[in-house]
Order: structure tokens, then sequence, then C-alpha cells
């Protein structure tokens, strides 16, 4: 049928409405579009460009450099040094135990270590890489770089470790770091993102862990460019760090080192302390251990070695021990007496060996009894009977006054681990503490040292300096910081009448000098260089048998403090030998020949020693030169 020339134009017009519409509505939609575009292009382009550059550039810390530690004479105690490991990607690597096995081929793998990698791999993404094998020989490096092409994710590395190049000596003051643990991390609120990077080293224990912020510095950064993936193409550019602050420490190398190598196989302790500054020149304790097995990741057998043996390496006794002082604490008690007012140093006690208190018999050491004695003679005998008496008249409370004043019952303010306060025992302290009232036989207990009364090897030596100061020296073991110099510690005058001060010196050097004294056998003879100082032993058993006739950690501790030169002391010193039985005996022959050594900064002459003891003495210094020759050695060879 044919159309009309109407329905045509209808149609015509139909056919023009709808492709307005659409067309309007396609110029419409590509108009939003463009303003869509031109809000996203310009708008929005510093965010989307921002968001662009995120994704392709990432920012990875670098460790920074921990700083060094050094003696007062900047001999090396703590440094790093550069070591090789071998590291794993598993992105890369594949099947990640078929490339460990051919590792294993070409450099020996502790178990312990290979065990820890593969959980790290487990549990970090699969881009980051994960340490096998630290501080591996150069000879391995190059096995592994050499059949790099068979093995795919292993990259040989070069990086910082922390060493201590004079091994055991400084052990338990300078401490050793670790890897940042779980544990370490709980400690800080917000912990800084480079105690994140794997295998990071802290400090764990001793000055290292108490200097850990200074020591750390800051971490360097640097840019580089990932894929899609998070892999890592090139590096772009990078910012280096600021190394740790280096500490200068106040200890003497030589003088530690000799003083190591004279309590040889000994539990003991000993402190030589500055007494005009409170520098602490030495503080050893024995035996002790390499802190470089704990930064390596000490084996499960080297570990079980140390805690199990009863001498207990691992503890830092001059400072974590806290032993009764025996009559080195007579010191306490007789200038609590002194500044009572009670007493006269001329005024005598008689001794017939015991002495009768309530229903309970008190006994001197010598059971024959010392007589009649004054205040001097008491100390030079070390007369217990005296001191009984003292305590009836004096009371607990100003004892333990007199205790705290000298520093006991305080913590030593010294950056080490584990630093105990001891114990400076009084009425309230056992009301509050044991929930019992305090009697007369406690302190007569405590008059000479025993009982509740516990004090460290440290607290002893600042015991003795602040007499023989009359000042309130504070021990000083960090000299500087980063060269800015920490300030002096020798202290206020104490409030202690130098009178009294002057007594207890003269008594002390009694105790070394004169013939009857119980350290006579351990003088010095170079007039110049005499000590005075006070024995003591203390009971580990309360009870009446031979020290030779027990096991030995039945036996009692062997103490001996004293200061020198008596006419102008310079250095105060502290010796605790565990075990050791007598403190004449045994501790003040040591100490005697520590102080010798701190003064002469060196080998003292053979003149300075009573004629009798030169020959033993002799072969005494070329056996100890021997064994400081031979552990140098050692050293050397494990470095």
């Amino acid at each position: 049928m044919r159309r009309t020339p109407r329905d045509s134009a209808e149609s015509s017009r139909r056919m023009t409405r709808r492709g307005l519409l659409l067309g309007g509505a396609q110029i419409a939609f590509a108009g939003v579009l463009g303003l869509r575009m031109r809000h996203m292009q310009v708008d929005q382009a510093d965010e989307f460009r921002l968001m662009a550059e995120e994704n392709r550039i990432n920012i990875h810390l670098i460790p920074p450099a921990r700083g060094r530690i050094f003696d007062r004479e900047g001999k090396v105690i703590a440094e790093n040094e550069q070591t090789y490991r071998i590291t794993m990607r598993r992105e890369d690597a594949g099947d990640v135990e078929d490339v460990i096995g051919r590792l294993s081929a070409l450099v020996d793998l502790r178990p312990e270590d290979v065990t820890r990698a593969l959980e790290e791999m487990r549990t970090s993404p699969p881009f980051l890489q994960v340490t096998v094998a630290d501080r591996v020989s150069w000879d391995a490096i190059s096995r592994v770089a050499v059949n790099a092409p068979a093995l795919p994710g292993v990259y040989p590395e070069v990086g910082l470790s922390r060493f201590y190049p004079q091994h055991e000596t400084f052990a338990h003051v300078v401490g050793y770091v670790g890897p940042v643990s779980e544990r370490d991390l709980a400690r800080y609120e917000d912990p800084e993102p480079v105690l994140r990077i794997p295998r990071f080293q802290i400090g764990k224990v001793g000055v290292e862990a108490k200097f850990e912020e200074q020591l750390r510095g800051s971490a360097g950064a640097k840019r580089v460019e990932v894929n899609a993936v998070g892999r890592v193409m090139r590096e772009l550019d990078r910012r280096e760090g600021e190394a740790g602050a280096d500490l200068q420490l106040t200890v003497d190398s030589d003088l530690q080192d000799y003083i190591k190598a004279r309590l040889g196989e000994e539990s003991a302790s000993a402190v030589v302390v500055d007494v005009e500054h409170g520098d602490v020149l030495a503080i050893a304790s024995s035996p002790s251990y390499d802190p470089n097995k704990f930064v390596r990741g000490i084996s499960t057998g080297d570990y079980g070695v140390l805690r199990e043996n009863n001498h207990r390496p691992l503890a830092s006794k001059t400072v974590q021990d806290a032993y009764p002082p025996g009559s080195t604490f007579k010191i306490v008690t007789a200038l609590a007496a002194l500044e009572s007012g009670l007493i006269h140093p001329d005024e005598t006690v008689y001794c017939p060996g015991h002495m009768e208190i309530g229903s309970r018999r008190f006994h001197c050491w010598k059971r024959s009894g010392h007589g009649h004695v004054n205040l001097e003679q008491s100390l030079r005998d070390s007369c217990d009977v005296y001191y009984y008496d003292l305590a009836l008249k004096v009371g607990i409370d100003r004892i333990a006054e007199m205790g705290r004043k000298l520093g006991l019952g305080t913590a030593p303010d010294v950056p080490m681990s584990a630093v105990t306060a001891g114990l400076m025992p009084d009425r309230d302290w056992k009301r509050r503490e044991r929930g019992a009232e305090w009697r007369i036989g406690d302190t007569v207990n405590a008059s000479i040292g025993q009982g509740y009364v516990l004090t460290s090897p440290l607290q002893q030596a600042i015991m003795v300096a602040r007499v023989a100061t009359g000042r309130a020296v504070e021990p000083r073991l960090v000299r500087s910081v980063g060269g800015l110099q920490t300030p002096s510690r020798g202290g206020p005058p104490l409030d202690i009448d130098e009178a009294h001060l002057k007594l207890i010196r003269k008594a002390m050097f009694v105790v070394s000098n004169s013939r009857r004294g119980t350290a006579y056998r351990s003088r010095i003879i170079a007039e110049d260089m005499r000590l005075a100082g006070k024995t003591g032993t203390s009971q580990v058993l309360n009870r009446v048998v031979r020290n030779q006739d027990v096991p030995w950690e039945e036996r009692d501790h062997a103490l001996f403090v004293n200061f020198a030169p008596y006419e102008a002391p310079r250095i105060a010193v502290s010796i605790v030998v565990e075990h050791g039985g007598g403190g004449s005996s045994t501790a003040a022959p040591i100490a005697r020949d520590i102080t010798l050594q701190a003064l002469y900064k060196g080998t003292p002459p053979l003149d300075a020693y009573p004629a009798g003891d030169r020959g033993r003495i002799k072969e005494q210094q070329e056996q100890l030169a021997a064994e400081r020759a031979r552990r140098a050695a050692e050293a050397g060879r494990r470095a």
C-alpha cells in the first residue's frame, strides 16, 4: 500500500524527535563524563598522583650503626664488626625446603637456625628477606655467590654485628645485645619502626640495655621502586642514619683483666672505686662468660653448661648478689656507737669468748676470748663480744641509720642489671615485712653483720670510700656519653664527726699493720702505699663446724674491705669470695694484690710486699702474666 505524503511527513517528524532525544542524551552523558574526567584529572590530580606514587615507591629503613663503648683509657670494650650473612626470599625461592637443602650442602647450617628461618618465612610476607645464617665466613659467602643460579631466592649480604673484643672480661658490666623479641616490643608504648627490622639487635642486659636509646642511634631510609606485588626493582635514593652515641666507662681494662686472672676459678667478686670522684675502676665477677655467644645465638648446650655451673657465671655478683657482711659491718656498728655518744674509744669490754643474753649464749669467733678490749683493739682482733655489748647500748635503729649514711640498704645508682638494694633492717622493717617484733637477739646478730643484714660488694666498696673521705661518695660507671662528660660523684660531706671517722680509719690501719691484726699477713710494706682494711667472715650455716669439714657450698663466705694509701686515700676495694672460708686467709691476700695493682697501675715492685712473701709473689706474678697472655691470645684467635 502506497503511503501518502502526509504519512511520510508524520513519520519523518517522529524520527527527528527521537534522534534529537537520543543525541541530547548522548551529549548530556558525554558532558557528565567530561566533567567527571575534568574533576579527577584537574581537581583531584594531586591526590591520585600521590596514590600512584605510593603504589610504586616504598621506603625501607636502614639500621643505624650502634655506638661503641670504651674504657677510661680509650680501649674498645664493645664495637661493631662487618659480618656476612645469608638471607632468603620465599617469593623467589619457590620450594623453600629444597633450596635450603641445596644450601646446606654448601654451608654448615645449624638446625635451630633453619627452624627459625622457616618459621619467619612462614609468618612474613613472601617478598621479605629472612636471615638463614648469620656471621658466616667469606669462603661460605663465596660458595653461595658462585652457585647462585642453583640457589634461587638466596642472597649473600654484608652487615654490622656487635662484637666484644675482650670477651669475658666485661660481660657482667657491659652485657650484650640480641634480636628484638615480642617481649622487648611490649615494653614500648609505641615502638620505633626500626625495632621491627628482622634480626635488629638491641641491648638485653647491662650497660647495653640501660643506654639502649643513646647507643641505638636513628635509622636511615632508602626509597626503592617496587612492582605490583611488592618486589624491589631498583633503589632510587638513600639517606644514611645517625650512628648511636659512643660511651666511655670509668673502668680500667688492664686492672679488670688482672682481677679476672687473680680471682682465677674462685666464685668471687671484686670492686675498686676511685674515692675522689666515685669512678668505678674495676667491677669483676668470677667466673664469667663470653657475651659474643649470646650475640650470635648461644646453643642450648652452651647455655646449659652456664646455668648448671654452681659457681654461677651468669650472675653479676658485684651488684646482683647480697651477702651477710660479717665483721666488715663492725665499722658501721662502731661509728653508730661513737656518734650516739654512748661510748668512749678507750672504754674496754671484757670478752671471755661469749656473752649470755637472755637464755641464749652468743659466741665470739675466738672461743677462749680476747680479754679486755677497747674500740681499736676490737676492730684489730675482730672481737664479737665487744660488738654484742655495743648492740645492747646503741640499738638497731641507730645502727641502721648509720648503715644508710654509709650507703647500705639502698641500690647503688649504676647502669647494670638487677642491682640489689641489699637489706639494712630495723624495727619497722621486721614489723612490716615479717609481721613480728624486733628482738634483742636480732640486734646482736646485726651488730656483727649477720642475721638479716645483707650487702653487695659494690655497697661495701662505697661504704669504705665514705669512711675514707668523709663524703657521700656515689659510684660513677659512665664517664661520658657522646663526648659529654658526666658529673663527678665525689659527694658532699657526710653528717658524721670527722674525729670519729679518724678513729675508725686508724683502727682499720691497725688491722692490716699491727702484728696482732687479722690482716697483718696481707699488709703492704711500701710506706706511701700502706692500706687500712677490715676482714670479714659471714656464716652460710648457723653451726659450729670447720669449713674444710663441709661441702664447698656450705662453707663461710670470705670478705675484705680496704682503702689506700692510708695517709691520702685514692681507692677503696671490696672483695667477696663465696664459700672461701676466712676473710683474713682468703679475701685479704687478693685485696692486697689488687690494691697494689691499682695504685701502681701495673705490676707492683716486689719490695712493696713483705720480705717473706716476695718469692711466692714473684712466682704468682709470672703465672698471672702467663695466664693473661694466654687469655689474650685465645681472645685474638676467637676474634
